[in-house]
């Protein structure tokens, strides 16, 4: 009976999978609970797609490796108004929308692999910053490259990063007890040894989807902040949205965090 239940939904151009158990989504949605790590929080970009929160503490950062250009690039032109200078890649694109003369620019995806058309965050890095000791800063919106990026991206490189926002997609999957065991729990697990979340936004573009109790939205926006610059944590008493959240699509409903990701 299962199998053929999955060859009809093959059939239909649907792939019926198990659902993950709702204890161990719970279980890993409390993991990401954003939590006061002593730092207000600022707005980096503008009033829609393209602006972040992150946490007040800038200073000494010199640079911000920014993967994902697209239209946009008001979160790194913020940053070079405050003399960071920004790295920025997309074969997608051939150049940044706006020009800055604090903009290094590459006709390259990030991924898992260096070739004609991606290279690894580290060989990135390398790159023009070879053995630069200073703390970096990366803005990563890359359509779903971002777990093969975490993946093969050694935990000694991502501890480089000050701060770091992802934008993470596909998260409906969250309830494909496969993709959840081999893609989102090692992805997230991996970035909280040496990271706390410090803010979670919803991209209103991408709508939620429900199982249970439990209710998870298409793409987040999360924002990390190495446990390194964090003496101590309290659950964040901040309403969502945050005063200076923004919905990225205007032309759409806003979304507001459910509240079982930081109740």
């Amino acid at each position: 009976m299962k199998q053929l239940i999955t060859n009809v939904g093959y059939s239909l151009g649907l792939n019926i999978t198990k659902h993950t158990n709702e204890s161990d989504i719970i279980e890993l949605i409390k993991k990401l609970k954003p939590l006061d790590c002593g730092k207000d929080l600022i707005r980096i970009g503008g009033n829609a797609d393209g602006g972040y929160l992150i946490p007040n503490d800038l200073e000494g950062i010199e640079y911000c490796f920014s993967p994902g250009v697209n239209t946009v690039s008001d979160f790194e032109n913020h940053l070079a108004s405050l003399n960071i200078r920004s790295f920025l890649a997309d074969y997608s694109v051939d150049s940044p929308p706006t020009k800055n003369d604090k903009f290094t620019f590459d006709k390259r995806f990030l991924g898992a692999d260096d070739t004609e058309t991606f290279f690894t965050l580290k060989s990135w890095k390398d790159k023009y910053l070879n053995n630069y000791k200073g703390d970096l800063l990366l803005q990563m919106d890359i359509e779903g490259f971002e777990y093969e990026v975490i993946f093969n991206t050694p935990m000694d490189e991502l501890n480089k990063f000050r701060i770091m926002v992802i934008e993470f997609h596909y998260l409906d999957r969250l309830f494909d007890k496969f993709a959840f065991s081999f893609v989102f729990k090692r992805c997230f697990e991996k970035i909280l040894k040496g990271f706390h979340v410090a803010h979670i936004h919803p991209n209103n573009s991408g709508g939620c989807c429900k199982l249970g109790s439990i209710e998870v939205p298409r793409l987040l926006e999360l924002t990390f902040y190495n446990k390194n610059r964090v003496f101590d944590t309290k659950n964040t008493d901040c309403v969502f949205p945050h005063p200076l959240d923004r919905d990225n699509v205007t032309n759409k409903k806003t979304l507001y965090l459910p509240k079982c990701w930081y109740s």
